[in-house]
């Protein structure tokens, strides 16, 4: 049977997006992608993030027998049913907690940590085990070892159907072959005797089991693998917030235009062709075709352009952008799925599917370890048995090997290093959403840097003041920002802020007036006033003095905005305005460099702006003036070459590279769909937090290694001795113990880590 990479690319005619239920890890998702990938005619990547399968197949293959496959792999499939506008879940976001196993999932952590302390306290402090003490602690491991860690027998048991073995089968015959020799020796050996304790005897000797229980390993394991698991699927649960982040941007209602009346309607219920009012400060329903009005539009959100865009009739919107300055009236052009923003979350959502999901490292070690340790517990009953040392003692070394392989530590070896790690990141500002990025961050080698609000401040500033002749600068200032601070504009808005800050409070202008497209005018303190672009002074038939007009070819040569001010028909100064990089981006850029990382500037700003901002920084890639959409196409073209790429940025037009990249690190100050997209969050707005962040994931990373080697290190070292049957239950206990404690000391060097320059 042709595999997916050997069937032509032609033979994929239609798609379906099913939901897929039951599965525990990545490796359950591997396994479902794999068997479905085995059709003839079928194409097929499943998200564990976002439990579903996108499957594109040939017209003679139907549904049924896909969610069939799915089903006799030992999980369940189902066509999502479309969910109308604005209800939960229309819009890909996530769904509620009871709806995805998260409120039993937690139901079930509390009993097992509530019943396991005191049966795990009792077990090892002898002070505490009272004259029935072995039954009480049966009567609360019992819930726990049955209903708590029920998911992991569960998934055991679809694991074993199909010849696979996972973590899920580790804790399960771990936890069940401790709780069923405890029953044994407690009904049928002398542990269950009043008064029998557990003494503490640092001798290795052959015992033959009767009097041993392991009640504690058997709670312990399940409530410490259980944590684990709740907080990974909160983690998970969020996964799809991008694309609900995405679809919130855009607006909830409409006024729309029926004749000479104005109605007011939800946005889903809007049509190519009608026509809609946009008041100022409001944002833009949908695509469309500005048909009447003039003004300014902000897409910094949408698209990362830092100046806003001047629109009038004939020019096309994007919805989601702001209406900045006056009030426009817009043909619907594209509504619903076709829209730009629509676009853009389906393109987030093909970036999160295609994303190789890395398996978890433990699961990885248990595909090899645990079918060893079954076969060497089979051949260490075998063994015993033919050498003549009695049932008893045969089955008690058997279950030893299995009980000492139980992975306590490697319980703790995960959360505790993850709690550590991203509790000391969030006091530096950086958040870890997703364990599986930290095996990412080793190879990254690309470092892609958005330039609007990641290098810069996002916020147009005012940056020089050239004056002509003996014009004072102070006193130009002060005129321009009391006429801009009638304005709305953005541009407008830091001349007017710069103006107060510097000159003090502003008169109040008269007689002011809008010029679409090119500024404003009006008087101010007795002066006739223009402040705007060149071109307003040019129809007005005002040139620019020699000195002004160097100083606006050398601004726009840079990238810089060029305001024009003239009073009383002679023009006086000029100012210059630009999206201002941060005062930290520079020594940011070169902490990425020290951490082996190549920086790319990517901005769908123009060149010379992205060129200057560059240069300014340290950069000495740049790809500059890309559409939203495109970004991604960066991102994905840099991974063919070879790269390991990580992402920086902030706003919508982030979101979907942000997704797509190996590694996405999203600006906290930015939009909710570019944080929920990225994997790690840097909340303090620095992009010093960036190369911050990716240090601490290295090391949090390097930590889970050594936790992990070690659990397993106890494991194996003891294994030997377990078939040997020389186990005695309190050394195994202090080993399991030193083993824990080793891990968690471990674990807590992370706090230790500094934002280092």
């Amino acid at each position: 049977m042709p595999t997916a990479a050997a069937r032509p690319a032609d033979s994929a005619a239609h798609e379906v997006e099913l939901t897929i239920g039951g599965m525990t890890c990545a490796s359950c998702a591997a396994r479902v992608e794999r068997k479905l990938n085995r059709m003839e005619g079928v194409e097929a990547t499943v998200n564990y993030a976002t439990e579903k399968a996108r499957i594109a197949f040939a017209p003679d293959v139907v549904v049924a027998d896909l969610i069939a496959t799915v089903e006799a792999t030992g999980y369940t499939a189902e066509e999502p049913a479309p969910a109308a506008p604005g209800a939960p879940g229309a819009d890909g976001g996530g769904r509620p907690e009871d709806e995805d196993g998260l409120t039993p999932l937690r139901q079930r952590l509390v009993t097992a940590v509530v019943l396991s302390v005191p049966v795990i306290a009792m077990a090892m402090v002898p002070a505490l085990q009272i004259e029935y003490w072995q039954w009480l602690s049966l009567t609360l491991a019992a819930p726990v070892v049955t209903y708590a860690a029920w998911p992991f027998h569960r998934a055991a048991w679809t694991n074993a159907r199909h010849g696979a073995a996972t973590m899920d089968t580790l804790v399960s015959v771990g936890t069940s072959a401790a709780f069923l020799w405890s029953l044994w020796a407690l009904f049928f050996g002398t542990a269950g005797v009043p008064g029998m304790t557990h003494p503490f005897e640092f001798t290795i000797a052959r015992s033959d089991g009767a009097g041993n229980i392991y009640l504690e390993a058997a709670a312990g394991v399940t409530a410490f693998i259980l944590a684990g698991r709740y907080f990974e699927a909160r983690s998970k649960r969020r996964a799809g917030a991008a694309l609900k982040a995405l679809m919130e941007l855009g607006a909830k209602e409409v006024t729309v235009l029926r004749g000479d009346r104005q109605e007011t309607i939800p946005v889903a219920g809007l049509r190519t062709g009608d026509r809609f009012l946009v008041r100022p400060g409001e944002k833009i329903a949908t695509d469309g075709t500005v048909v009447e009005g003039s003004s300014a539009v902000d897409a910094s959100m949408l698209t990362g352009e830092s100046v806003p865009v001047e629109v009038a009739a004939g020019d096309r919107v994007t919805g989601g952008t702001l209406n900045a300055g006056g009030r426009l009236v817009v043909e619907a052009t594209e509504v619903g799925e076709d829209t730009r923003l629509a676009r853009m979350a389906r393109l987030v959502e093909d970036a999160q599917n295609g994303k190789a999901a890395a398996q978890r490292l433990a699961d990885r070690i248990s595909a090899v370890f645990v079918p060893v340790v079954i076969a060497l517990s089979v051949a260490t009953l075998g063994f015993w048995l033919g050498n003549g040392a009695g049932l008893t003692a045969a089955f008690t070394a058997a279950v030893a090997v299995l009980i000492i392989a139980c992975p306590c530590a490697l319980g703790l070896a995960t959360p505790t290093a993850l709690m550590v790690g991203t509790g000391r990141g969030a006091q530096l500002g950086i958040l870890i959403k997703v364990p599986e990025v930290l095996e990412t961050t080793r190879a990254v080698d690309t470092v892609v840097l958005d330039k609007t609000g990641t290098v810069t401040t996002g916020r147009m500033e005012l940056l020089a003041v050239r004056t002509a002749g003996a014009v004072d600068a102070d006193r130009a200032l002060r005129l321009a920002g009391a006429l801009e601070h009638a304005s709305e504009h953005p541009v407008a808005r830091a001349v007017a802020s710069a103006a107060a800050e510097r000159t003090g409070p502003l008169p109040a202008p008269e007689d002011f007036a809008n010029v679409p497209g090119l500024g404003v005018r009006g008087t101010v303190e007795g002066h006739a006033l223009l402040v705007g672009r060149p071109r307003l002074l040019e129809q007005q038939g005002i040139d620019l003095p020699a000195a002004l007009a160097e100083a606006r070819a050398a601004a726009e040569a840079g990238g810089r905005t060029a305001i024009a001010v003239a009073w009383d028909g002679e023009a006086r100064a000029l100012l210059e305005v630009a999206d201002a990089v941060k005062d930290t981006s520079a020594e940011a850029v070169r902490r990425l460099r020290a951490l082996g990382l190549t920086p790319l500037l990517l901005t769908g700003d123009n060149r010379a702006v992205a060129e200057a901002v560059a240069a300014e920084v340290g950069i000495e890639e740049v790809v500059a003036e890309v559409m939203p959409e495109d970004k991604v196409d960066v991102v994905r073209r840099l991974q063919e070459e070879g790269r390991t790429v990580a992402m920086v940025g902030d706003g919508v037009n982030d979101a979907a590279a942000l997704a797509q990249a190996d590694l996405g690190l999203a600006m906290g100050t930015g939009t909710d769909a570019a944080i929920e997209a990225g994997d790690l969050t840097l909340v303090r707005g620095d992009l010093t937090a960036a190369a911050d962040a990716i240090r601490l994931a290295r090391r949090t990373l390097a930590t889970i290694r050594t936790n992990l080697f070690w659990a397993f290190a106890y494991n194996v070292a003891a294994l030997p001795l377990a078939a040997a049957g020389l186990l005695n239950p309190m050394i195994a206990g202090a080993a399991m113990a030193f083993s824990s404690v080793f891990v968690v000391g471990n674990s807590l060097r992370l706090r230790r880590f500094g934002a280092a320059g």
